[in-house]
């Protein structure tokens, strides 16, 4: 994907996937491998990947370690894409702005169903951190052109085609 084009996919809403070495104190250590957990995050062209999660959490406690994650967004259905990044943690803020939180709750839900959510769990507004990362490796790929051809091309002689 070009420059453009991979920052514009991962603005776009996909839930993620995290992962993070070090061991964090949880008892991961030689022979662990990383930990890869799904997660809301969002994302601007030039910005910073944002994830909201527990202060106490797994994932916090090896981020706070390691100094640095990565973020895997993909679209699953044909044609497949994917842009993973990684980079440094820039921030790491004690404190969830109510209205960061309700945007990151509306990105990836129907906003009654957001407002629910959200009125529900009041508490994660001071359980929670803000960890934000700033990509520096990018990697990325679009099957699109390879399904388009493969879609393209006729029905072989004796073989089932949709």
């Amino acid at each position: 994907m070009s420059i453009p084009e991979r920052e514009s996919f991962l603005a776009a809403t996909h839930v993620g996937v995290l992962a993070v070495g070090g061991d964090g104190g949880d008892g991961a250590g030689p022979g662990w491998g990383p930990l890869a957990v799904p997660v809301w995050y969002s994302y601007r062209p030039g910005g910073v990947v944002t994830v909201l999660t527990g202060r106490d959490s797994a994932k916090a406690r090896r981020i706070r370690s390691a100094g640095r994650f990565a973020l895997c967004a993909q679209q699953e259905e044909p044609p497949c894409r994917y842009v993973s990044v990684e980079g440094p943690v820039v921030a790491i803020e004690d404190t969830v702005d109510p209205a960061e939180r309700a945007a990151m709750a509306h990105r990836y839900m129907p906003p009654a169903t957001a407002r629910a959510y959200l009125a529900a769990t009041t508490e994660q507004l001071t359980a929670d951190i803000v960890i934000r990362m700033r990509p520096e490796r990018w990697h990325s790929a679009d099957f699109s052109a390879v399904a388009a051809h493969i879609d393209a091309q006729p029905p072989q002689a004796g073989a089932e085609h949709p």
